[in-house]
């Protein structure tokens, strides 16, 4: 991919069908649940991206093997019951926050040393809660940057169970992690929450991923509070993963910003991703949506600012930004304050690139308030942040002299975004 790509603006309203590849979040929860599985599994629909290679890699270095068909799409995974057959293993994870933190806690499964770095950015985001929450529950793992950050070394000699209170307000993930490795304990396990926890959609996936594969955790209404009993069993499954609720963001959003219509194949109110209710922020600034069994429906409408508590949806943040320049008045986005632990600060990162594209920005302390101003082109720095990537890409297909920088970051999820974008507004 070139250095650098520049987007051409579309002259004429959309009108595209499009289906985006599996979602990310999903793949790799699959994966981990099947990973801990007695017997094989087959998962349908998998998502080729960086951040599930290093997952099955990693996967391969403990011990449990993944075959994937031809197109990486298919895979088989054989199950390891609840064990980590290596005894030893160096893990790299690039900068895959799902990775590091769901595979922080399963190796806390195995008995042997296992150590888990990635690239110079995971150094720099933060992982000591879940250090912490192990710490609870009598694993030995520590952090080697300063702050509670990678590189991470686990000393596993099993999981021994007992209750553990996780900050619920800086990722979600560690929380997965968690949830995901408590049923292989070798007793009872409760893990309460801290405060609010963010992301809430996330957690509420992974408790479906699970009870796919045969696993159930008692949990309080408002995912305060999770038990279980230990000791228990993933089955091995026929799993099918649906297409990216964060990837169809971009083109439901392209949508509101060219004008036309954009059908998205394979979601619908259903779906396990709470990232499709991107639509609904669309709806309230002006769009109409189209709900069906299979399928939802952006078509564009005039745009209106508004004010937004996206702590749910906070990878939609840059989604809604960029959409967000094209409508009347001001968007306040609040609720999003963990943000800043990202792939980059997207909170600051986000403010800097819009200021260049025309925008005023007001930083706050959990969110941006963006008024939008006369709109020209600029070079958009990505902070090696697919999403920055992905969303102000869109701003390009309206304001001419558009140019993002280092597109291939865009492989951490979405290798082929930009020939699909190209294809859906040509």
């Amino acid at each position: 991919m070139p250095t650098s790509i520049t987007i051409s603006p579309v002259h004429k309203p959309l009108n595209a069908s499009v289906r985006p590849p599996g979602s990310k979040s999903i793949t790799n929860r699959a994966l981990v649940c099947a990973a801990l599985s007695e017997g094989p599994s087959t998962l349908t629909g998998a998502l080729v991206s960086d951040d599930t290679h290093v997952m099955i890699d990693s996967l391969g270095r403990l011990g449990i093997a993944v075959a994937a068909d031809e197109r990486g799409t298919l895979l088989r995974v054989s199950g390891a019951g609840g064990d980590i057959p290596s005894g030893e293993a160096e893990l790299y994870i690039g900068n895959s926050g799902t990775t590091i933190r769901f595979l922080t806690a399963m190796v806390a499964l195995g008995r042997g040393t296992y150590r888990l770095d990635g690239v110079p950015r995971m150094r720099e985001r933060p992982i000591g809660d879940l250090i912490d929450a192990l710490a609870q529950l009598g694993v030995n793992a520590v952090c080697e940057s300063p702050g509670g950050c990678p590189p991470v070394t686990v000393h596993g000699a099993g999981l021994p169970g007992g209750t553990a209170t996780v900050r619920g307000n800086i990722s979600s993930q560690y929380l997965s992690g968690l949830l995901m490795v408590a049923p292989c304990a070798a007793g009872p396990v409760e893990l309460e929450i801290d405060g609010e926890l963010v992301s809430k959609p996330y957690v509420s996936m992974t408790l479906d991923v699970m009870k796919s594969f045969g696993v159930e955790l008692r949990t309080t209404n408002q995912l305060q509070v999770f038990q279980t009993p230990g000791n228990q069993v993933y089955h091995g499954a026929e799993y099918s993963i649906e297409p990216d609720a964060s990837a169809a963001s971009y083109f439901w959003a392209a949508a509101a910003i060219v004008g036309g219509t954009v059908t998205v194949e394979g979601l619908s109110d259903r779906s396990l991703q709470g990232d499709v209710a991107v639509v609904d922020l669309l709806e309230q600034m002006g769009c109409s949506v189209d709900r069906g069994n299979d399928s939802i429906t952006v078509t564009g409408g005039g745009l209106v600012g508004i004010a937004a508590n996206m702590n749910a949806v906070s990878d939609m943040v840059q989604t809604i930004a960029a959409v967000a320049l094209f409508a009347e008045g001001t968007t306040e986005i609040t609720g999003v304050a963990h943000n800043r632990h990202k792939e980059t600060d997207r909170i600051g990162a986000l403010a800097n690139e819009l200021r260049k594209l025309g925008a005023q920005v007001d930083e706050l302390e959990d969110g941006l308030r963006i008024t939008p101003g006369r709109l020209t082109g600029a070079t958009i720095e990505t902070y090696d942040d697919h999403r920055m990537a992905m969303s102000l890409a869109l701003v390009g297909l309206k304001v001419p002299g558009v140019c993002i920088l280092n597109p291939e970051c865009t492989a951490k999820t979405y290798p082929d975004y930009f020939e699909d974008l190209r294809s859906a507004t040509c």
